[in-house]
């Protein structure tokens, strides 16, 4: 059974070699272009507004439409959510590989689409950029749940975490590197074609030129992803699937043998039918049973409830900070600069406090999690993201004055550095651990969907809620919010919350896949029940 397996015995105390830093790459080359795809919107929003919506005699640069900007930012999350669930779920039933090399050219298709849009009118571009964003987090999705199941199923107990959180990690440079590619790019076309800043030349801010940006900014994401495709087709199935699903334990030793250049030993090859046929395994039970709410029911709760708080404060907080630091003044005001100009800026901010604050966040994680404990990183996370977004809020206008603004941006950067060495990287790691191999996938689908329906939570509800209280000074098209002052105190209490469901997440430290899950519990009561079954008192080999 599953506790006697020398295979699952053989992954978990193997040493660390060559081919689990070969699995980071290759998933994590996912992530990348994940964290790219999704993010990278966030750099050109602005500069669509002005492509496509300018005004004739505005004293302000066109802007999205409320219900545009809201669809642009949030359908990828909405694509991203039914890809969870559907590729999760899918995960379970065909084995993790098989679904692997759809999700990932699903990404890399959609994403050279998204640049490529098409249409007469505004209308028609954004809505055909829409349609191939929607797509592309559908692929996106489905990453989710296999990669950190993949990555899970090959590390062994003592570096599991970091492994998983190493493959994360690679959303952080995956943000990095889009932030330094807009930079790039939209410095070289404002030495190429020189603009005047909006309040000196209205039209003649935004080169015809200024289109081919956006573009190429959201289709260079494909490149890496596509690079990682022959070595992700190459993976063999997990052991753990195969051996606990797919009940083939055999090709999971070879598979294991072959990849890890070790010997496990032969296991026991002796004919299963009769012993599994003839007594019901009692760690069969489905997802929606008594049995899994009575053993996992308030794991799930607590896997999706933080992930889904997390979402909130996470995805408003990233898909807006050219919005807050408009807001404070560190990004100049839209008039006063031309369109490639404004990209160039915002990308500027959002590389810098990549750099600063998200990366390093990342792989203090990786480095932590299995010394410390997810339990811990993640209360921690969720208290000083509490902490430091009231010291944001209280004294919001303090932070609005000249010469605060770097206080502000300290702070700010610190609640991004408590995310990722918090939260948002235990989020993903624990739904990876806790539960059973056939259900796995499932659960760490529907734990990841919860979470992106918190960023849609974020991505729209903060849109709405930052817009200044006095409507004449809000956008173009927004009805009055409550201010980002009141939005950032709304995003502390959520944070709050997050703290308080941590404590429905099990550590899962130093402890193998089958101890958490209890399917070596179930493997050794069905050995005895089979044992002492009148018409086969063998063992039930597996």
């Amino acid at each position: 059974m599953a506790g006697d397996m020398k295979v699952l015995n053989a992954l978990d105390t193997a040493k660390t070699q060559w081919y689990h830093f070969t699995a980071i790459i290759i998933a994590g080359m996912g992530f990348f272009t994940d964290a790219y795809d999704l993010f990278c919107i966030s750099l050109v929003t602005k500069l669509l507004g002005r492509i496509y919506y300018h005004v004739d005699g505005s004293p302000k640069p066109g802007s999205l439409p409320p219900n545009v900007s809201a669809a642009v930012n949030g359908v990828a999350f909405c694509g991203t959510l039914a890809g969870q669930l559907f590729f999760g779920w899918l995960g379970d039933k065909m084995g993790r590989k098989k679904v692997y090399g759809m999700t990932l050219m699903l990404m890399c298709l959609c994403s050279v689409a998204s640049g490529l849009s098409f249409g007469r009118e505004p209308k028609t571009v954004l809505a055909t950029l829409c349609f191939f964003r929607f797509w592309l987090g559908f692929g996106i999705g489905g990453d989710y749940p296999l990669s950190a199941t993949i990555m899970s199923e090959y590390a062994n107990k003592k570096t599991r975490g970091a492994f998983i959180a190493a493959v994360f990690a690679m959303q952080g440079f995956g943000i990095l590197a889009g932030g330094i590619f807009a930079i790039i790019i939209s410095a070289a076309f404002q030495a190429s074609f020189k603009a005047p800043a909006y309040e000196v030349d209205a039209l003649g801010s935004t080169v015809p030129q200024a289109d081919y940006v956006w573009r190429i900014i959201l289709m260079v994401g494909a490149v890496p992803a596509l690079l990682t495709y022959y070595w992700r087709m190459k993976m063999p199935e997990t052991a753990r699937y195969t051996a606990l699903v797919a009940k083939n334990v055999q090709q999971a030793t070879a598979d294991m043998e072959k990849v890890m250049h070790v010997d496990i030993g032969a296991e026991q090859k002796e004919p299963t039918v009769t012993a599994t046929t003839s007594v019901k395994s009692s760690n069969e039970f489905g997802l929606f049973t008594k049995q899994f709410v009575r053993r996992h029911g308030l794991h799930l709760l607590g896997t999706t409830s933080t992930w889904f708080l997390l979402d909130i404060a996470y995805y408003s907080q990233n898909l807006f900070q050219k919005d807050i630091f408009s807001a404070i003044g560190w990004i100049p005001a839209a008039k006063t600069m031309n369109a490639v100009e404004e990209v160039y800026k915002i990308a500027r901010a959002q590389t810098l406090i990549a750099l600063c604050s998200t990366v390093p966040g990342y792989w203090f994680t990786v480095f932590l999690i299995d010394r410390i404990g997810r339990f811990t990183i993640q209360l921690l996370g969720f208290a000083m993201m509490t902490v430091f977004m009231f010291a944001l809020a209280i004294p919001y206008n303090h932070w609005t004055h000249p010469g605060n603004h770097i206080g502000f941006v300290v702070l700010y950067s610190l609640t991004f550095f408590f995310a990722n060495f918090g939260p948002n990287a235990t989020t993903f790691v624990v739904p990876a651990e806790i539960f059973p191999a056939r259900l796995r996938s499932t659960c760490h689908g529907i734990s990841a969907a919860s979470g992106k329906l918190g960023a849609m939570v974020g991505a729209f509800g903060f849109l709405y809620l930052a817009q200044p209280q006095d409507k004449t000074k809000a956008d173009a098209g927004y009805p009055a919010g409550i201010g980002v002052r009141n939005s950032l105190i709304v995003l502390g209490v959520i944070n709050f919350l997050g703290t308080l469901f941590t404590f429905l997440v099990p550590e899962s430290k130093g402890k193998s896949l089958e101890e958490m899950s209890r399917e070596n519990e179930d493997s050794t009561e069905e050995g005895a029940q089979v044992e002492n079954h009148p018409s086969n008192n063998r063992t039930v080999p597996v």
